[in-house]
């Protein structure tokens, strides 16, 4: 085992998080490979709104992760073309995750955002995710503490199931965050200036300030990825 892996094995969670709420997020992100091999290390990123803060990050201080994008076949143009736009401007490596065409197929047909919202999200983001969710060992994630009751609740490190989520942005605060956009001049989500504040699927988006407008109208505020406890069925 080396000797990354072997410091990592031997904290908790508690430790980790000992050891990592007193940082800054670009201290935190620096020192999390000290911890975990670049493999053993998931990252996920929706090219949402607040999406280019942590991508600008990992261009700067780990070009080479890997850059998983759950491709729904519902996003926004905009988004699809705002993604292009960081990958050739930070030369991401991006690795597409899509749903099962045939399943993908009918929640198409029969709108399942409409009347199965949870379901629909299950279908098209959570399960494909699943499998390779398993092949590692800590998920690094851009959520922040300021968007969603579920999300104020949590610390750098949270153990879900067999995954252990890292979230070096959480408690980053709304000036800070966009002091970093601007000193650097990152590009915004084109949606953004429209009264988008936060976007998803085509379907379950619309205008509105933070994430009031996802899932408008339900109590619905996660896809369920975040929330989700998964489970390696290998273990």
């Amino acid at each position: 085992m080396s000797t990354t892996a072997s410091r990592s094995r031997s904290l908790s969670v508690e430790q980790l998080n000992a050891r990592f709420s007193p940082l800054t997020f670009r201290e935190r992100l620096e020192t999390l490979y000290d911890y975990f091999a670049e493999p053993e290390v998931l990252y996920t990123s929706s090219f949402g709104t607040k999406s280019v803060f942590l991508l600008h990050l990992i261009h700067q201080i780990r070009p080479s992760q890997p850059v998983h994008f759950i491709d729904t076949t519902y996003h926004f143009p905009e988004t699809v073309a705002y993604r292009e736009q960081l990958v050739e401007r930070f030369q991401l490596r991006v690795v597409d995750v899509r749903p099962k065409a045939e399943e993908n197929q009918v929640t198409r047909e029969q709108e399942w955002w409409k009347e199965h919202p949870r379901m629909c999200c299950s279908v098209n983001k959570v399960v494909p995710l699943q499998p390779i969710v398993a092949r590692h060992r800590v998920w690094l994630s851009g959520l922040m503490a300021g968007q969603t009751t579920f999300r104020s609740h949590l610390r750098v490190f949270e153990q879900q199931g067999d995954i252990l989520k890292f979230h070096p942005l959480i408690d980053i605060d709304e000036g800070e965050f966009h002091y970093h956009l601007s000193y650097h001049q990152l590009p915004r989500h084109p949606l953004e200036s429209q009264g988008y504040g936060s976007i998803g699927c085509t379907h379950c988006t619309a205008r509105g300030d933070g994430r009031s407008g996802r899932w408008q109208g339900r109590e619905k505020t996660e896809c369920g990825l975040h929330p989700n406890f998964y489970t390696r069925k290998d273990a």
